[in-house]
């Protein structure tokens, strides 16, 4: 597995880069078949120090945590915990499932928009009705079924993806209710 261990603004010493290598690959390791790399990102927020991580596996989900702690190893400590309970709960789901994924997640390239907010528009803007676009990013979107969807969204902590669902090849779209639940929009194509 391949590590990417930065800091944001902080210095990253050796002997926390190999603590973090050992005891993340262990928690990986223990749950996780085919992990390929991690993204562990240190940071400082007033009194605390933050740890997040993500870490991408094999069959195209990602998980991610973060720890916040006075002490830049508590955060780690504290993070790693809630990485290795996603990462259980993440492999008692595949059991749970009828079949297991072998090969890896087709990903699609997708564009990603954020639009200003409506508060700061003049008259102008307002009589086109058309937001103003202050940033494009790429996005992938993976081919799942309906369940590996619901718990990707819940490892990322998303409150909705947008996926191509296996079973109708068409894009859908599963977001976390008010009441707790989680919604499914499954378009109808209607060809004419």
């Amino acid at each position: 597995m391949q590590y990417q261990i930065s800091g944001k603004q902080i210095d990253i010493g050796e002997a926390l880069q190999v603590h973090v290598k050992e005891e993340l690959g262990g928690i990986v390791q223990k749950y996780a078949e085919r992990p390929t790399d991690a993204q562990v990102i240190f940071s400082k927020s007033a009194h605390e120090y933050v740890c997040e991580t993500i870490v991408h596996l094999s069959t195209g989900l990602t998980a991610q945590a973060k720890g916040h702690a006075t002490e830049i190893y508590a955060a780690f400590d504290q993070c790693a915990e809630k990485m290795e309970k996603q990462l259980r709960r993440y492999k008692r789901r595949l059991k749970d499932h009828h079949r297991e994924r072998v090969d890896p997640v087709e990903v699609f390239g997708g564009s990603s928009y954020i639009l200003a907010k409506e508060e700061g528009q003049d008259e102008a803007e307002d009589a086109t009705l058309q937001p103003m676009i202050i940033a494009e990013m790429e996005t992938r979107i993976p081919s799942l079924s309906v369940g590996e969807a619901v718990m990707q969204m819940e490892l990322a902590h998303a409150p909705v993806l947008v996926f191509k669902n296996e079973k109708t090849q068409g894009m859908n779209v599963v977001y976390r209710r008010e009441d707790g639940n989680v919604g499914w929009i499954d378009p109808v194509n209607n060809e004419a």
